[in-house]
């Protein structure tokens, strides 16, 4: 078993950013960190051509236990016990990513959306500090401009059976690239089921709006109150949604900072693939003369 593992969520309209994704992987991680790649039943044969000792694509009904099923011809979901509300998709593709990085044994669990790509060699030493995984806080970084975020905060404090934050601002966790250990999913997944006193996988799905990376940290630092090392610069994001041209697209790949593994361009902006791949090939370049 490697050290470094990386989980993928990702299904068919995703298919070319995830061909990018996993083509970075092979290139910049070991030969023995597998990429795990999590789609819907309906898009298996989609991505089974990347299935080999790399690639470990899982679809939902392989992680989730039987009362939980896709509901046809849309993306929501059911739970036999709870059938309402619906389950929603994105919430489901969250809880996914939870459910297979907690069956890992690798030491660090890269957590990489489909428009991510990797850009350095990534090992699992660069996401360790004193044996602990490093983990992704902006401080202050969630205010009352934020209302999804401030949401998200409330609902993981009720999941782990915490009190409301006091006062804003609050710590941001939420990133396109982030690295897990896989011991406190599991540890976090148990406490929700204590909290809840229901299954942790029927607590999460059943919220109607979530971060799963909120609650990643919110568990570490405020339930088992751990000092972990922070590392916010693993990824060299871009969030717009408005499409790059590739004059934009360059620029931004020429301000990747000397310490980012990974480059995101969000899949919201629609930027052209050729214009993505150039800004790829641009990062390449500055890690070359680097």
């Amino acid at each position: 078993m490697s050290s470094l593992a990386v989980v993928t969520p990702t299904y068919g309209p995703d298919a070319e950013l995830f061909a990018l994704l996993h083509r970075s992987v092979l290139q910049y991680t070991s030969d023995d960190t597998v990429h795990h790649v999590i789609v819907p039943p309906s898009d298996r044969a989609l991505f089974a051509g990347y299935a080999g000792p790399r690639c470990r694509v899982w679809t939902y009904p392989e992680i989730l236990p039987r009362r939980v099923f896709q509901l046809p011809g849309v993306a929501m979901w059911a739970n036999a016990l709870r059938p309402w509300p619906p389950l929603r998709g994105w919430i489901m593709q969250q809880a996914v990513k939870m459910a297979v990085t907690a069956l890992l044994e690798s030491t660090v669990v890269l957590v990489a959306d489909s428009d991510v790509v990797l850009v350095r060699p990534a090992t699992p030493d660069m996401f360790l500090r004193d044996d602990q995984v490093c983990l992704f806080r902006v401080d202050a970084g969630v205010h009352e401009g934020m209302p999804d975020h401030v949401l998200w905060h409330r609902v993981a404090r009720g999941l782990l059976g915490l009190p409301p934050a006091e006062r804003l601002p609050l710590p941001d966790y939420v990133s396109s690239l982030a690295c897990w250990d896989p011991a406190i999913v599991r540890g976090m997944q148990q406490r929700i089921t204590e909290v809840a006193g229901r299954p942790w996988l029927d607590a999460f799905t059943s919220q109607l709006r979530i971060s799963e990376f909120i609650c990643y940290g919110v568990y570490v630092e405020e339930s088992l109150r751990a000092q972990v090392p922070i590392n916010n610069s693993l990824c060299h994001f871009m969030w717009d949604t408005t499409p790059l041209d590739e004059a934009a697209a360059l620029a931004f790949a020429d301000e990747l900072p000397a310490e980012a593994v990974g480059m995101m361009i969000s899949a919201k902006s629609h930027t052209p693939m050729e214009v993505r791949t150039a800004a790829i090939r641009r990062c390449a370049q500055v890690v070359e003369s680097g």
